[in-house]
């Protein structure tokens, strides 16, 4: 404590130093509050995240309508909409005159003003491109409406033309109007699998001003393969071969696969239920790179059947026993004897299964195995992106007096909390989700070993009948590959499924988390909302908000639409109903066109101010530290 007076002291020297930061802290309490953007379940869709964020969900738009009002026509606020959100797109489009200049860069001038209205100087500066930042701050105040100042900033503007650096300050300039609008990024978990784009969305969110993740079930299988799990790892490339995108990822995170293609080359042969599922992509795979990935998916699949039956019999604490799938099948016969209704199996490709050991991987396996796992462990790339989702993730996150996590708390078919039993010890609701990251915490400190019981429990994460991020009875992807008879591919839903629509239930879940106050909200992913069913995202009486986005294409003929986001500004809750996205073009070409619709849930009587915040308790504590400093040094 001495240690810390010190270096308070060594930073604020005078008396005079600390009533500046006194005032300074104070004013910043009482701004309004920053807009939070919500949003989860990404998919690997990276066009259509980016759209989300460069058009700030719909913000940008409303933003450009009240700055402007009538004085810009609708076709100029269209324009300009295009502009911010895609400036690389809308400047190359064609040569931009002087005269474009010097109309446009006054008006994304007096966006930036409008957007930075309700903040501090500080905030907008740190929000500001560094190389132009003293620029645009002699122009963002300057007083246009004299004669003197008038002329000041036209002769910047004229220079800044001049000298051709017009189309680099427009590019910050839009940065600059988006990170305002958006002030704070919630991803509520699945950022991975699906989509082919997942590599570009973690390089976008490792440059995005100010974020939180909460790790989904998805998530966990990309973490659990780099911290060592080989079915993990199987689970991660399968879904990649199996949704066309095994060769991105090969080739956005330097990955080696030479070792497993070459053995489902030599081992498989075409399987039609292995073809890939490739959606708007068939163009742009031949019919040899299809048969390639079907003999490759084939192969992950196996083996990742017998990885996993390894590890359910390496961890009889996990209670998955009724799971060793490959011990069940009947291999001469080709059936599988299920809650005691025999199954035929189809579609089969067993030809490296030991029917006196299935679970055992065969030397070309284990060595393809051991190949893929130290390409993905050295993946530089991949190590940034981990690192990433170790620094800003968690299993749940409380934010502003709101509860954030991806999946479920898994409860009884009472209502009541779940236990997941392990070795004895009991652990429910809060302390299920402590105890979940902990061991993923610790599995991250080794690397080099890969079958300890952190390890482990990261694929039970996957899943496990109490995982929270998974919140089903079982996984049946055995049975969806090879059993015909679709009651066999069921997943029986935790009971938070169907008790997630009762407010009591939703309370007493904020009340185990310590949250008591009466504007506490529940935010989850995981699960479409069935909008063409008549699926509400609001439940538990205005509790909680599922927001899964719907970005993934596969989900949209289910929802009806591209899924939802949440924004919170000073002013409470707004939900965000995406439509289906398009391309980045459509909207340069008619950004309204391409709106999201938003409903307001909540007004509240008085706007929320940052001394209310998480961000706001922070800047309390250090406003108390520096009384404490003034009144024990300098007062007396």
């Amino acid at each position: 404590m001495e240690q810390y007076k010190r270096i308070l002291l060594k930073e604020f020297d005078s008396r005079q130093k600390v009533i500046t930061e006194l005032t300074n802290l104070e004013a910043i309490l009482n701004l309004p509050k920053g807009t939070e953007l919500y949003i989860s379940d990404i998919h690997g869709e990276f066009a259509a995240f980016d759209y989300i964020l460069r058009s700030c969900a719909g913000i940008l738009n409303e933003k450009i309508k009240d700055c402007f009002g009538d004085s810009l026509s609708e076709d100029h606020k269209d324009r300009l909409s295009a502009l911010v959100s895609y400036p690389e797109l809308v400047l190359g489009e064609e040569t931009k005159g002087q005269d474009w200049y010097q109309e446009t860069i006054p008006q994304l001038l007096n966006l930036l003003a409008f957007a930075g209205a309700k903040y501090s100087r500080s905030k907008v500066r740190k929000a500001l491109p560094p190389q132009y930042a003293y620029i645009i701050e002699e122009l963002l105040y300057s007083d246009r409406a004299l004669a003197d100042k008038k002329s000041y900033f036209e002769n910047i503007l004229t220079y800044v033309i001049e000298l051709r650096e017009a189309v680099p300050f427009i590019l910050g300039l839009s940065r600059s109007i988006r990170q305002l609008l958006i002030d704070h990024l919630h991803v509520v978990g699945d950022i991975f699998d699906r989509g082919a784009g997942s590599a570009q969305v973690m390089d976008e969110l490792q440059h995005f001003h100010s974020l939180d993740i909460q790790w989904g079930n998805h998530d966990i299988i990309w973490m659990g393969a780099f911290f060592g799990s080989k079915a993990c790892l199987l689970n991660v490339l399968r879904i990649a071969a199996r949704y066309g995108y095994l060769w991105d990822i090969e080739k956005d995170y330097g990955l080696n696969l030479r070792s497993l293609t070459l053995f489902a080359d030599k081992t498989y042969q075409s399987n039609p239920k292995f073809r890939p599922i490739l959606g708007g992509r068939e163009q742009e795979f031949s019919e040899e790179e299809i048969l390639q990935l079907e003999k490759v998916h084939q192969a992950l699949a196996i083996i990742q059947f017998k990885l996993e039956n390894q590890l359910i019999k390496r961890r009889p604490e996990f209670q998955m026993q009724e799971h060793v799938m490959l011990d069940k099948i009947d291999y001469w016969e080709e059936s599988v004897t299920i809650d005691d209704t025999k199954h035929p199996l189809v579609n089969t490709c067993f030809q490296t299964i030991n029917p006196e050991n299935p679970s055992a991987l065969t030397p070309e396996e284990n060595q393809a195995v051991e190949s893929m796992l130290a390409s993905f462990q050295s993946s530089l790339k991949m190590a940034e992106h981990m690192s990433l989702l170790m620094n800003k993730g968690s299993m749940y996150k409380i934010y502003n007096q709101h509860l954030l996590f991806h999946g479920c708390i898994p409860l009884e078919p009472s209502g009541e909390l779940q236990p997941f039993i392990l070795n004895q010890a009991h652990y429910s609701g809060k302390e299920l989700l402590d105890f979940f990251e902990y061991h993923i915490r610790q599995s991250a400190k080794n690397k080099e070993v890969g079958d300890d019981l952190s390890t482990d429990l990261i694929w039970y994460c996957w899943r496990g009948k109490l995982s929270p991020l998974f919140g089903k009875e079982k996984m049946t992807t055995l049975e969806r590959y090879f059993i015909e008879d679709k009651d066999t591919h069921k997943e029986v839903e935790n009971s938070y499924f169907s008790y997630r629509n009762s407010e009591k239930v939703c309370q007493l879940i904020l009340e185990e988390f310590g949250l008591f106050s009466q504007e506490s909200r529940m935010v989850n992913g995981h699960t479409p909302v069935k909008t063409g069913k008549g699926e509400s995202p609001i439940r538990g009486g205005g509790l909680l908000f599922v927001i899964d986005g719907g970005l993934c294409k596969a989900y949209q003929k289910k929802t009806g639409t591209a899924g939802y986001s949440l924004l919170n500004n000073s002013y409470g809750f707004q939900l965000v109903t995406h439509q289906p996205f398009q391309n980045a073009q459509k909207v340069v070409e008619s950004p309204f066109a391409q709106t999201s619709l938003k409903k307001v849930i909540e007004n509240v009587e008085e706007r929320t101010l940052i001394k209310s915040t998480t961000i706001g308790q922070s800047l309390l504590a250090q406003q108390q530290e520096l009384f404490c400093l003034l009144h024990e040094f300098y007062d007396r």
